[in-house]
């Protein structure tokens, strides 16, 4: 969505996409504005509850089959296991995506890791698409204001303009760009705790490709798991980049982690806008 200045400031119930990779702050900012009348959708907590809530469930029981005692008190009926997903809570949603690898060291073969994959594809373009049902009931059932869209890194992996049409239609789209020095803390800290994460198929075939080359492995079930997160996430930053910049080019706008970490209140955050739309008209 591209506003003028003037239909920015007169928007009454204001409707914001946060687009960007983890760690550039956009759930810090969704946490501040829904304490102010602002509705917190969290793509990944929609995920998790509503579109992958029974393969998580799957997976969780299936390991829990492999411990006798469990086995036989879920067979029994004796015990049920649910998630406990909250909007800070995200680990059951990177626990299921998992990563490939080793099986011996927590690793998925690349049959499995693919499927999860692409249910979490799936489960996105799903979420993403409830944004105008939910601003809807953000404010016909909840009262709320103004609706924050906390989306997910990887929306700008999903290759679905139909998403893109729907968010640019619905909601203002913010990509919040890594500075210089933000980016590379943002590197470091992903190389020091490797999380699971989503690849776009064709993307990882071929860094898998060149991973296994220039290590040496020859296949899949060899390589490490952490290793392997570790080593793609800088060559998944960087072409990520590229596909923000084109969506805030065609649907939105761009600010900083720095002009981000100057916002302590909903109306610093609403005058970061209307500089950033005056600006960028």
């Amino acid at each position: 969505m591209k506003l003028s200045l003037k239909d920015f400031i007169a928007w009454d119930n204001k409707c914001i996409t946060l687009l960007g990779m983890s760690g550039v702050g956009k759930t810090r900012l969704a946490h501040m504005l829904r304490r102010r009348h602002w509705f917190h959708y969290s793509g990944d907590y929609r995920i998790g509850t509503r579109y992958l809530d029974e393969p998580i469930l799957d997976n969780i029981k299936l390991q829990a089959m492999q411990i006798p005692f469990l086995r036989d008190l879920l067979r029994t009926d004796s015990i049920y296991i649910s998630n406990n997903i909250t909007v800070d809570n995200l680990k059951p949603v990177s626990s299921f995506l998992g990563k490939v690898g080793d099986p011996a060291r927590g690793g998925l073969g690349l049959h499995e890791f693919k499927r999860r994959q692409e249910l979490h594809r799936q489960g996105e373009i799903s979420a993403m698409r409830d944004v105008p049902e939910f601003i809807r009931k953000a404010r016909a059932i909840y009262g709320y204001r103004h609706f924050v869209n906390d989306a997910g890194g990887s929306v700008c992996e999903l290759d679905d303009p139909d998403v893109l049409q729907v968010l640019s239609e619905h909601t203002l789209i913010l990509y919040i760009k890594a500075s210089d020095q933000d980016e590379h803390a943002l590197i470091r800290r992903a190389e020091e705790d490797p999380k699971p994460l989503y690849y776009r198929e064709a993307f990882l075939e071929e860094q898998l490709e060149r991973y296994m080359r220039e290590h040496d492995i020859p296949y899949v079930a060899l390589i490490d798991p952490d290793a392997f997160v570790r080593w793609i996430f800088r060559p998944l930053f960087y072409s990520r980049i590229p596909r923000y910049e084109a969506i805030a080019a065609a649907h939105g706008y761009i600010v900083t982690t720095s002009d981000l970490s100057a916002v302590q209140c909903e109306a610093d955050f609403l005058r970061l806008l209307e500089r950033v739309v005056a600006s960028q008209a």
